[in-house]
Parts: C-alpha cells; structure tokens; sequence
C-alpha cells in the first residue's frame, strides 16, 4: 500500500510544483492571502475535498476533509509572506508539501479507513490563526497535526519559545519644553525607565528568557513634551508557565516607570500569544524512517530555541510535529529574497516531493498501527502536564 502512495506523490508532482511557483509569484502578507486560500482550496476541491472557506470567521482561515472515520491526520498549511521580501520563509513550500501528502493519502482512505484534512493556518509571522483555532477547537478531534518546513538544513522537529506581545501606552501631558516644562507630563520619559527597568530584570531570569522590544511612537517634536509614547515588547521563554512569571515581572516594570513618571499606563496585547512546540517524539521517530526512506539520511537533532511559531499552541492540543527539510545546497539564511527565490529551484522542488511522501508514509502508519497512536498519545498525555 505505501507503494501506491509513492506512486500517487510522483504523479502529483506536477500539482506540487505549480502551487509552490503560484504562492511564490503571488505573495500576500499575513491576512491578506486572499489568492492563495483560493487557489489551495480550489486544488483540494478537485480531488473531492468538502471546503470550509473562511473557517472559525478567519476570512483567509479553511478547513478541508475527506473520509470520515478515525484516525484523523491533520496537514497544516502556510501561506503568509514577508513584506517587501516574499516567500523568504518559505510558506510557499509549507503549503506545496502539505497539500500533496493530503493528496495522496486520500487516495487510500477510502480503502484503510480514517479521515484526512488540510487545515489552512494565516498569519503565522504576526497574529497567527493557529492561535485562535486551538482556542475555538478546531484541533479537538484530530489524532495528530503534521507539517514541514523549508530551511537550509534537515532538522528533526524541536521546541520553539512562549511568547507573549505586549504594548505599554504611556499618557502624560503636552508642555512647551522650553517655556513652561514644569506644566508637562512626558510619556517618553515613562517609555525610557520600563527600557532601563527590563534592562536591570535581565539579570534576574533564567537564561532562555528573551526580552526585546521597540519604541513605536516617542513624540511628534522636540519643543513639546510627548503626551503619548507607546513601547511594543516580545517576551519569551522556554516554558508558557514560566513566562507568565516574567511576564509579571515586565508588567510591574511598566507600573513602576508610569508611578515615577506620573504617567497613565495603558497594558494591552498587540498580537496573539504564542505558547511553546511540544514535539511528540514518537511521531517524529516515525517521520525520520518515512523520510529516510526517500533517501534523506542526513537529519540533524533539534536546535535550541531561538524563535516562536503558533503551532506551538497547537501542540497543548493535539500531537504534533513541525520538522524541517534543507532545499538549499550551503547555506542560505531564512527572511531573505534569496532564501525565496531558493524554493523555485530544482534541487527545492526534489526535496519538496520527499518531505511530502514522508508526511503521507506517517499519516498512512498512524491509520494503520493502533499501537503507534496509542504510544503518540501516551507521550503527549505525558508530556503536556509540564509545560
């Protein structure tokens, strides 16, 4: 049977690589991936897909089925760009492999049974809708969530940081700074202490911790003392237990600078939080011998965390895995139009049908070995009581 869906991949082939050179032609930023969500849909209509458009009120946000029994293997796709850069993370790909391996896995549901979807996931360089779909449930009847991601090496699936965005919006007083400063309140003064606060906490957390933020609006001139300035921070961590620890300590921070400062704090979050990757181990063991078996033997451990993804809220949910596949030969950093224009090339397009097979080889093991999914949910049920 896995025969056939090698057989099916190679068929696909063609399928494959226009929509990787259809999303890379068209980029669309996180939201706004209006040409894409339709041109996903539309091939996954054609091979009888039942399409959810617009799915959980997430306008480029769907949802895609076929079968209906247990278990059920979930594809996420990618599609937001970078502005002014592209596809240099290489969602274009994300999608190409996601959609294929559905493809393919579909063609022997009918006969082994289980339900295959594609889940299709905006935004993920900003507000991530994953996110928002772990909250509202779309995960709560998949057995495991399956994707793959371009990136100059092949790297086993890893851990990825808690993040929380925070805005802190200081309300003062406009003076002149010259004439009658005593009048003023300057909110960028209470923007400049939280700085130097967070500055001294650093030496106060663990070292995974990561603050780093920007001053997003200070003032408007130098003879007039800022009413408003605003601060936009991204806290992470390895652990989402531990980073609500620092996020307290940020937010006291924040109180204390408006208290010196005799400033209003507004605290809000300008994007969605993200919580850490729990790789299920067992699911990417068997990811590993599927993609070994296309002949890609050379398959690096995980890096330390160093960055955030929303699939990591999908992983509190669900079994998960978030793999990576090299398409490139050397070295070429990701967020780059280099990296982009990398997954057009033919060695990319190579990489991208055996990441595909993989993915499908995984979803066909877990349908039919109960066994398998029974160890995959023991270690998640074991591995999300310490997050």
């Amino acid at each position: 049977m896995k025969e056939v869906l090698i057989e099916k991949i190679g068929e696909l082939k063609k399928i494959a690589f226009e929509l990787n050179e259809f999303l890379y032609e068209n980029p669309e930023t996180g939201n706004q991936e209006f040409a894409a969500c339709e041109k996903i849909c539309e091939v996954l209509s054609h091979w009888d897909f039942k399409i959810q458009k617009g799915y959980l009120g997430i306008p480029t946000a769907f949802k895609a089925i076929y079968g209906c029994g247990k278990p059920s293997i979930a594809y996420l796709c990618e599609y937001d760009a970078l502005p002014e850069i592209g596809h240099g993370c290489g969602h274009n790909m994300i999608s190409a492999i996601s959609v294929t391996a559905a493809i393919a896995l579909r063609e022997i549901i009918d006969t082994i049974g289980g339900q295959v979807a594609v889940f299709g996931c905006p935004a993920e360089e900003t507000n991530g809708a994953k996110v928002a779909m772990a909250e509202k449930g779309a995960f709560n009847d998949i057995d495991v969530a399956l994707m793959v991601h371009p990136s100059d090496v092949t790297r086993e699936s890893g851990t990825s940081l808690a993040m929380e965005a925070l805005q802190f919006e200081y309300l003062g007083k406009a003076a002149h700074a010259a004439d009658n400063p005593e009048d003023g309140i300057n909110a960028l003064d209470g923007v400049l202490l939280l700085f130097n606060s967070i500055n001294a906490l650093r030496q106060h957390v663990k070292p995974d911790v990561r603050i780093h933020g920007i001053i997003k609006e200070g003032g408007i001139a130098a003879n007039i003392i800022p009413e408003r300035a605003v601060a936009q921070f991204y806290v992470r961590s390895e652990s989402s237990s531990y980073l609500k620890e620092v996020v307290k300590k940020v937010k006291d921070c924040a109180r204390g600078a408006a208290i010196s400062t005799g400033c209003t704090l507004n605290i809000s979050n300008y994007e969605l939080s993200y919580d850490n990757m729990i790789t299920n181990n067992t699911l990417q063991e068997v990811f590993n011998k599927n993609l070994q078996s296309t002949g890609v033997n050379d398959i690096q451990p995980p890096k330390k965390p160093s960055g955030s993804s929303d699939i990591g809220n999908v992983s509190h949910v669900v079994p998960a895995i978030h793999p990576y596949i090299g398409i490139v030969q050397g070295h070429i950093p990701s967020h780059t139009r280099e990296f982009a224009l990398a997954t057009q090339t033919d060695y990319a397009k190579e990489m991208l049908l055996k990441a595909a097979t993989a993915l499908a080889l995984t979803g066909f093991d877990i349908i039919t070995d109960k066994s398998l999914l029974d160890r995959i949910k023991k270690e998640f049920a074991e591995s999300i009581k310490v997050k």
